[in-house]
């Protein structure tokens, strides 16, 4: 039995929610428990006051701090000519989040702290739902035309995408499957379009 995208938007609200018809149904419903069980994982990781300050600090620089430490990093490393790097960076971040809203509404996942009221959330939220994760799909657009044109890059990359994966889950705002679907979105999307873009400098 395959699931219609009504009924896969519908489960996702809420992994509490009571199960479902079928056994596709229970499946489904026993992978968003492991998801949430995920959370409750990495939300115990974030408890020594380190661990939880540095989660707190990771997910706030992907509100915006972290691409303005990144803009001179990337002249750094390329010169004045990476310049159409960051505009390319900026135009992957523009078009990933002309979907994201669409997903979001259409999805409605709650966020894992509304679900599970013993998940602390650590701080506040841009937005009200959860599917899927605009901070790791944000980082991974932007990382995209970095990476491609400074290779050296790359280790950096994924260890700052994982990271900021990481902070998302800890902090009890993601699930590790919002998470995983922010980065394939940008994954994608931001690398066709930036390798393309790229082939023309």
């Amino acid at each position: 039995m395959a699931f219609t995208t009504d009924i896969a938007a519908k489960l996702t609200r809420d992994a509490s929610s009571n199960p479902q018809n079928g056994l596709a149904a229970l499946w489904f419903q026993r992978f968003l428990a492991a998801d949430l069980a995920v959370v409750h994982f990495f939300s115990r990781s974030a408890q020594p006051t380190a661990i939880r300050y540095l989660a707190i600090g990771v997910s706030r620089l992907g509100n915006g701090w972290i691409y303005l430490l990144l803009l001179p990093l990337v002249f750094w490393g390329l010169g004045w000519n990476g310049w159409h790097v960051v505009l390319l960076a900026g135009l992957n971040a523009a078009l990933l989040h002309l979907l994201y809203p669409i997903i979001k509404r259409r999805f409605r996942r709650r966020r894992p702290y509304h679900v599970d009221a013993r998940l602390p959330s650590l701080l506040k939220t841009l937005d009200e739902h959860s599917f899927p994760s605009g901070h790791a799909m944000t980082i991974t657009g932007v990382l995209a035309p970095i990476v491609l044109a400074w290779p050296a890059m790359t280790v950096s990359a994924v260890l700052i995408v994982l990271s900021m994966g990481w902070s998302r889950i800890a902090t009890a705002h993601h699930y590790p499957t919002d998470v995983i679907a922010g980065i394939a979105l940008a994954t994608a999307l931001a690398f066709p379009l930036s390798s393309y873009a790229l082939s023309f400098f």
